[in-house]
């Protein structure tokens, strides 16, 4: 079977339900993991979710911040819980789909000074990297587990519109790098999206509001990504070579997030 895995930083799913049910129209996602869904799990638009075809749902929700949620054509088993974030935000949520165990995660984007000591919202970013790091660390590499999300560090120099101006701020850091890079050895794990598109393309899936026009602009950071354990490598290998995508159409609808859609095909 194939499960068609769809990342997506919504902005407000409240406020972007129509697009979310166009997008799951037009894309057929199995599986579609959201962040900053900007409500409580009591106000999740749950008939709409249902309408779409996506009836099973985890979400972690908060009062306008942060938030989480998975929503599945497919029946949603429990995962064991990740307890990565210190401040006790709504920032992750897992579920088990067809023997997938997927993790859906909203890291913090950690302030404008890249200084731990000087910033608090950096040093919870980085410490948010590190209990997941440790967490990976732990795990069997042979079981299938998906880190999906808005990770909020574009870890290559292709991943950002200008290397050199973006390694002094947030997002690009080398020390955010760095906890990029330790967490996927800790858990073995391979970038589809870029695995799909090598390097030296270049990939986005965020920009911001203040261009005019995004794509002449084009100062965009890949922030949203699957990665996934070599349990699933051959999952992911199974077509031939990895399928995964940013849809940059969606980020020039009407009103759009700033972030653009990201998806993977596996093949069970």
């Amino acid at each position: 079977m194939r499960l068609r895995i769809c990342t997506w930083n919504v902005n407000s799913v409240r406020l972007r339900a129509e697009q979310a049910a166009r997008f799951v129209a037009e894309q057929a996602p199995d599986v579609l993991c959201l962040q900053e869904i900007k409500c409580r799990e009591g106000e999740f638009p749950v008939n709409a979710f249902r309408d779409m075809g996506l009836p099973h749902l985890k979400i972690a929700g908060q009062k306008g911040w942060h938030g989480v949620a998975i929503a599945s054509r497919l029946p949603l088993e429990d995962a064991r819980p990740l307890d990565v974030c210190r401040e006790k935000h709504a920032r992750c949520v897992g579920a088990t789909v067809a023997g997938v165990e997927i993790h859906n995660f909203y890291i913090p984007a950690g302030g404008d000074l890249p200084d731990r000591e000087l910033n608090p919202k950096f040093d919870h970013k980085l410490d948010f990297y590190e209990k997941l790091t440790a967490d990976l660390a732990q795990r069997d590499p042979k079981a299938p587990l998906a880190i999906v999300g808005d990770l909020n560090v574009a870890p290559g120099e292709f991943d950002v519109w200008n290397h050199k101006y973006m390694s002094k701020v947030v997002s690009h850091t080398p020390v955010e790098v760095e906890a990029f890079r330790a967490m996927e050895a800790a858990g073995q794990l391979v970038d589809l999206t870029r695995s799909t598109t090598p390097e030296p393309e270049k990939l986005a899936s965020w920009w911001s509001y203040r261009a005019a026009d995004f794509r002449q602009s084009n100062r965009g950071l890949r922030l949203d990504h699957i990665l996934v354990s070599p349990g699933l490598r051959d999952a992911a290998w199974r077509l031939g070579a990895p399928a995964s995508r940013v849809h940059d159409d969606v980020r020039a609808w009407e009103r759009p997030s700033d972030h653009a859609p990201v998806s993977a095909d596996l093949v069970l």
